[in-house]
């Protein structure tokens, strides 16, 4: 997702387009991502998480190809479309895990898994700006293609079928849907998800542009800045890990997305103080992959375990919301920075999508006490 960021200003130029075009290579990835995911769950579900991750990662690597070749940004594009196909592995792994443990050793089991993958977009952006600056932007799609043929081995050797199929047709999977939708408490997840995560996804969109254009970093310097949200995505998830079980995660939610809200509230104090620099932006954004490392991994695991027989749709489902708000935010950051807007624009709208995820998990805890403990809507 973040690897090639660094070299955006680059592919721009390579392409002779805006940089507002170009960065739509995040949006509409995010964009389809979302769509798919509504998809690949009922046909996990229906046909088993093996096949469908396998496809989806061969299909990647001929997607990844076709970006490297591409000749115009029109080409380029849909192929990186083409390569939102990937997120069948990220939706299904999450569902492997809750197809084999409990609610709160699934959250837990999926914090200390998320850490150790928080270290790839933390180190992910330095490599692609190494890469880009040496070798140009392709370099860091033939990265990603070689990682890509890694994890299509691995899983081809190794990962066996969790899923046990209950019968249904394709049709009947889809037809299951409205259940989740007429859950107070599963829309409460996915929505704590998808706002807490929705300020990554606008830093996404929109931190390529303040770090080139605001303070002026090159492609190498700005991936060592950009991968700051990493650092406390992985310190979030080892929390997970370590108290999830323990303290619920209810709660863990809860505080994730205070910690991401505060963070930014001290980003803009800090700012509107004078103190405008690429050191107090970065490090501000420490605290959303803090926040967003308490909050994904519990909220994902909720989302899955409000109807434990759906655990496929689930958690497709809530990826499409959680993606599919990315999307849409990172296309609104890219489109509200200017010259001359600094980083305000951004960091407001990180700001509020915060508060929205504060409150949205404050309705699961409402609904959970109505329900007096039962867990049934």
């Amino acid at each position: 997702m973040n690897v090639f960021l660094p070299s955006l200003p680059k592919m721009t130029a390579h392409f002779e387009t805006e940089y507002r075009l170009m960065q739509l290579s995040v949006a509409i990835y995010l964009g389809v991502n979302a769509v798919l995911q509504i998809l690949i769950g009922p046909i996990s579900d229906k046909f088993g998480r093996r096949p469908v991750i396998l496809w989806g990662l061969g299909l990647f690597l001929v997607a990844t190809l076709g970006c490297i070749f591409a000749p115009n940004v029109a080409l380029f594009l849909a192929f990186r479309m083409c390569q939102a196909v990937i997120v069948s592995a990220m939706v299904l792994s999450r569902a492997v895990v809750r197809d084999i443990v409990p609610q709160d050793q699934a959250a837990s089991m999926i914090g200390y898994v998320t850490m150790g993958v928080a270290v790839v977009p933390m180190v992910g952006p330095v490599i692609g700006g190494v890469l880009g600056e040496a070798f140009g932007w392709q370099a860091t799609f033939w990265l990603l293609f070689g990682l890509g043929a890694a994890i299509f081995w691995l899983s081809w050797r190794d990962l066996g079928e969790t899923s046990v199929s209950r019968g249904l047709s394709l049709g009947q999977q889809f037809s299951e849907y409205p259940e989740l939708f007429r859950s107070p408490r599963f829309w409460g997840y996915a929505l704590s998800c998808a706002f807490s995560s929705g300020a990554f996804f606008a830093y996404l969109g929109g931190a390529p542009f303040v770090g080139s254009e605001v303070f002026g970093l090159t492609p190498a310097v700005l991936g060592f800045f950009f991968g700051a949200p990493a650092v406390g995505y992985m310190i979030g998830n080892g929390l997970s890990g370590k108290f999830s079980a323990r303290v619920g995660i209810n709660r863990m939610i809860l505080w994730g997305c205070i910690v991401n809200t505060g963070g930014l509230a001290l980003a803009l104090v800090t700012f509107a103080m004078g103190f405008q620099s690429e050191w107090t932006f970065f490090g501000y954004m420490t605290f959303v992959g803090l926040g967003n490392g308490m909050t994904i991994p519990n909220a994902t695991a909720g989302a899955l375990s409000v109807r434990p027989h759906l655990a496929g749709t689930a958690s497709g489902l809530a990826g499409a919301i959680m993606i599919g708000g990315g999307a849409a935010l990172s296309a609104l950051a890219g489109a509200l920075l200017h010259p001359g807007t600094g980083a305000w624009p951004l960091l407001w709208l990180m700001f509020s999508t915060g508060i929205a995820s504060v409150a949205a998990i404050l309705v699961v805890i409402r609904r959970e006490r109505q329900l007096g403990g039962l867990g049934t809507a």
